[in-house]
């Protein structure tokens, strides 16, 4: 019985760890292929021939093609790291200024490594309503985080006109795609740059010990 009972659990994590390499395959390939082809040009049938699984499988996974979009916001997530991400917040609780740095290094990867997706897809949202429900939703998925993380740090963290709804409004307005795109592509920061930029500014702007009393 023993052995029973141990082989369980090894093979559900194996389930699991196949289902997120299929899902990571299939998000891969709904990217190259939207990059190449726009999205009135991408069905589900070339992203299953570009990934190597059926159609069914694709269906199983994200439901439809509407559902395949959001496979684009996944794509870009892994991409800029979102393990390393989680583990690093892990890694630093208790610590505020590190976790805020944790979270900016991340949308900085994050704009990155995924921008053209995150581009295309802002420009075609207008046009396609499947889109803009994906693109919102990787929105809203971001801010819950922000929300998250911020929520468990104690209320003397923040200055003293500073909440958590605050914070996540603020963190919204700074760090952007848009905001990335005029540093780097207008006035020629480095992603370094504008990520330590982000990091210093909402310290400032944020807490209540600005980056522990270096200045």
């Amino acid at each position: 019985m023993g052995s029973v009972t141990t082989s369980r659990p090894y093979r559900s994590a194996l389930r699991e760890q196949q289902a997120e390499q299929t899902r990571e395959l299939i998000a891969a390939a709904a990217r190259a292929r939207f990059l190449e082809k726009g999205w009135s040009g991408t069905s589900v049938r070339s992203v299953a021939a570009e990934a190597g699984v059926s159609e069914a499988t694709i269906y199983a996974v994200y439901g439809s093609k509407a559902g395949l979009a959001s496979s684009l916001i996944d794509a870009a997530e892994q991409r800029a790291d979102v393990r390393r991400a989680v583990a690093e917040l892990e890694q630093h609780a208790g610590d505020p200024l590190a976790q805020l740095g944790v979270l900016v290094a991340f949308d900085r990867r994050l704009f990155e490594v995924g921008g053209d997706v995150l581009r295309l897809a802002g420009e075609a949202r207008r046009q396609h309503p499947d889109l803009a429900a994906a693109f919102d939703d990787g929105r809203r998925r971001g801010d819950t985080v922000r929300a998250t993380v911020f929520g468990g740090w104690p209320s003397t963290v923040w200055r003293a006109d500073v909440d958590v709804e605050k914070a996540r409004s603020v963190y919204a307005l700074l760090v952007s795609l848009e905001a990335y795109d005029v540093a780097t592509s207008e006035r020629g920061w480095t992603p370094e740059q504008i990520e330590r930029w982000w990091h210093t500014s909402l310290a400032e702007l944020l807490l209540a010990d600005a980056l522990g009393g270096e200045r």
